[in-house]
């Protein structure tokens, strides 16, 4: 049997510390003044943010954009906000070119706003009027012509600003529990409120959970720890919850009467709504 050398006499151990990740760990240590150990915890953390922001695959008409998180509170400043990487499909051929054909380049990039601004959510971030205007390659004046045109033609859109209700008047949220009670259905408040199905039954689900506490009598700030919304949130949807209790909106009854037993004269409602998830906010 043939005995092989040592591997150390071909200086491999020498050979693999002569890489990328080693120079790269020594910079490290020498420009912050860290030990080995630290610059090379460093390099591993910094390498999963490349992977988690910079490493996307994309397909055609698609654009890979930083966003600020939808969890972001209001007020901090946007280079401390948690970002998110987007998938954003700018060109979609079939229905692009049906807007474009029936609308023409303003219609167009209506279009392609209520798409972006929509994937952006339904991906855990916000795009502000400045963020889409870089998409659109347009100006923030025309991004907010935009969106008040559409706000007349009954859409909304689901912007930073509207997410975290800055302007007057009461919160998205409860526009899109009120068309549900109104009797609209998932797909006609998708199509006027540019929010996902799923979006919609998300805040439906925390709905519920505000009437149940009420109906348990519990206080408002009670309420507000439990369910850790704000404080004008829960007292929208107490206001919503006591109008269309008083009105017996067969929806309401629907959703806070507790199911019965299979045997029960009582028909299951076909909505089905996640329970005690707080999703979007």
């Amino acid at each position: 049997m043939v005995k092989l050398p040592n591997c150390d006499s071909y200086g491999i151990k020498r050979l693999e510390s002569k890489n990328a990740k080693n120079a790269i760990i020594q910079k490290l240590a020498t420009d912050f003044n860290l030990t080995p150990i630290i610059a090379e915890a460093y390099y591993s953390q910094v390498s999963h943010y490349f992977e988690e922001h910079s490493n996307i695959k994309l397909s055609s008409g698609e654009i890979s954009y930083e966003a600020v998180s939808a969890d972001e509170p209001a007020g901090k400043h946007i280079r401390l906000t948690r970002k998110v990487t987007l998938r954003i499909r700018l060109m979609d051929i079939n229905s692009d070119y049906q807007a474009l054909a029936n609308f023409g380049l303003a219609g167009l990039r209506r279009h392609r706003l209520q798409r972006i601004t929509r994937q952006a959510y339904d991906q855990g971030a916000l795009l502000s009027y400045e963020d889409i205007a870089m998409i659109l390659t347009t100006s923030p004046s025309t991004i907010k012509r935009d969106i008040s045109y559409l706000k007349k033609d009954g859409k909304f859109i689901m912007t930073r600003g509207a997410k975290l209700d800055m302007g007057p008047g009461i919160s998205h949220k409860t526009e899109i529990i009120e068309l549900y009670f109104k009797g609209y259905t998932f797909t006609d408040i998708e199509s006027k409120t540019n929010h996902s199905e799923l979006s919609v039954k998300r805040y439906l689900a925390d709905f519920v959970q505000i009437a149940s506490l009420i109906n348990q009598n519990f206080s408002h700030n009670q309420i507000r720890l439990i369910v850790q919304k704000s404080d004008r949130l829960v007292r929208e949807y107490s206001q919503l919850f006591q109008f269309y209790k008083e009105q017996d909106n067969l929806r309401l009854i629907e959703l806070i009467t507790p199911e019965l037993p299979n045997n029960g004269a009582k028909k299951k409602s076909n909505v089905s709504i996640p329970r005690g998830g707080n999703g979007y906010e």
